[in-house]
């Protein structure tokens, strides 16, 4: 079979996206930003599914279990005018973990554990926080979920994993990666030759 594309989607912005504050594993809903974000997110997707000659009905769709991906999810759906709960959840797509700094922003990190902090900027796609993931971690984690796929696939999930499956697929490097910014209200098509950003 022919490597599939897949159609991916960051989840929409919540408050704590909104103050910078490290998310992770937290189930944190999506702010009316974010929701008109999800919106914007499905009519991008029917406009390249139609330009791709996709017919969406027919694609499977998965989604991140916490609750800003699948918020996400079923606007999209609704956006596309189908039944919003007809999706699949992958606990692969969840979002790296952030250990004991999930609820701090990056300011308040520093200040606490400088040391680590510093470290980090050089080490971060190999360095853990206390009780949290490394984006290697999460690399793997993706990878196993794009070996599974069998079709072409609509997912909803986040930043991390949107950069560890760049990383996976031999699209980037995790030096360009780890930094790399990933647009809510956008679809990034990973396709058999890299891929494309769509805002």
């Amino acid at each position: 079979m022919p490597a599939p594309t897949i159609y991916y989607i960051r989840h929409g912005e919540t408050e704590w996206n909104a103050l910078g504050r490290l998310q992770g594993t937290q189930d944190i809903p999506l702010n009316d930003l974010g929701r008109v974000q999800a919106v914007q997110a499905g009519n991008i997707l029917s406009e390249l599914a139609g330009r791709n000659g996709h017919e969406l009905a027919k694609l499977p769709f998965v989604a991140s279990p916490l609750g800003r991906a699948r918020a996400t999810m079923e606007l999209v759906r609704r956006t596309l005018q189908l039944p919003p709960e007809d999706y699949a959840l992958d606990p692969r797509l969840r979002e790296i973990g952030y250990g004991k700094w999930e609820g701090f922003t990056l300011p308040e990190m520093e200040a606490a554990d400088p040391v680590f902090y510093a470290q980090r900027l050089t080490e971060k796609w190999t360095l853990a926080p206390e009780g949290g993931e490394t984006y290697a971690d999460v690399e793997q984690r993706v990878r196993q979920w794009y070996d599974t796929l069998e079709a072409d696939t609509v997912a909803v999930a986040h930043g991390g994993t949107a950069r560890a499956l760049m990383v996976a697929l031999g699209f980037a490097t995790p030096q360009r990666a780890v930094d790399l910014p990933i647009e809510q209200g956008a679809v990034y098509v990973f396709g058999p030759d890299g891929f494309e950003k769509f805002s």
